[in-house]
């Protein structure tokens, strides 16, 4: 139930309103920004909504139940507010977002209509939409321990803890020649065997990138020397001379935790449930195992 200020109830009632939108957007390394459909800057609780992205919302949609409520804001891209590489970086990835309903005569005057995160973004040019998402789209989102064949945790995380700092699972390379848009060769990373970080982290400490993550896709090692695919482009052209660290990958097998890593005693999957395989078996005459004793799975 929203709770909404009787002066700015009795404007409501009035007929004659000054009402404008403001969106108050929280990233997830703590940056803080506000943006409005009105004609000038509004301040919000020390927040200033800035009226230059030009920023204007779709309707909201919502139905019954606990379906998602979705809805889209459209705006420029700027310098100083939102700007491509921003995006491109994915700063703005699940931002909280807050919408409110303003009195632009009088910014104390204000209700919350909805609370949500950004979800789609997509750009064009100089423009960008990004999709609101209402709360109820945790709903949708997989809680608790799944019963799976594969491990659960991430590796380094801390239910798996394998250290990842350790020289053993850590590599600094740097770029050598490029094969592809997201694809090169590497110094710095003979020691390691083929595939040892394939699903590994990559993080660049230098270039153009510098500090941005990404995940690898391949990882080959032979004697024509190591070559890394990463799963996309990244936001700024690499180059040669380009460095960073890079981490081992984990296929979430029993088998390479055990291997590779020591640590199957953290596992934190099920191996051994039956796979469909065994669900669709049957009896077959003359076959060994058919002597009513237990199954060997």
């Amino acid at each position: 139930m929203r709770i909404i200020p009787p002066t700015l109830q009795a404007k409501l009632d009035s007929g004659v309103t000054m009402l404008c939108r403001c969106w108050r957007l929280t990233r997830r390394d703590g940056v803080v920004q506000g943006f409005t459909d009105h004609d000038r800057d509004l301040d919000l609780d020390g927040v200033t909504c800035r009226a230059g992205a030009g920023l204007a919302a779709s309707e909201a949609t919502q139905g019954q139940g606990l379906a998602v409520a979705a809805s889209e804001v459209f705006g420029a891209l700027t310098d100083d507010t939102l700007n491509e590489d921003d995006l491109a970086a994915g700063l703005y990835d699940a931002a909280a977002v807050e919408v409110w309903l303003v009195d632009w005569s009088e910014p104390a005057l204000r209700v919350l209509l909805a609370k949500g995160v950004l979800g789609e973004v997509r750009r064009g040019g100089q423009a960008f939409a990004a999709e609101l998402r209402g709360l109820a789209h945790r709903l949708a989102e997989d809680s608790g321990r799944l019963y799976t064949a594969t491990c659960s945790a991430d590796l380094g995380d801390a239910r798996c803890t394998v250290d990842l700092d350790d020289p053993a699972y850590r590599g600094e390379g740097t770029i050598v020649v490029l094969t592809g848009t997201s694809a090169f060769t590497a110094s710095g990373l003979d020691a390691f065997g083929d595939g040892w970080f394939t699903a590994g982290r990559l993080v660049w400490t230098g270039g153009a990138n510098a500090g941005l993550a990404i995940e690898v896709k391949h990882h080959r090692s032979d004697g024509a020397g190591v070559t890394l695919d990463l799963w996309q482009a990244m936001p700024h052209d690499i180059a040669p001379g380009d460095t960073f660290t890079v981490t081992a990958g984990c296929d979430k097998r029993f088998a390479t935790c055990r291997d590779r890593f020591a640590n199957g005693i953290n596992f934190r999957g099920f191996p051994h449930i039956p796979g469909n395989d065994f669900i669709v078996a049957y009896p077959v005459p003359g076959a060994a195992g058919n002597d009513g004793g237990s199954l060997n799975l």
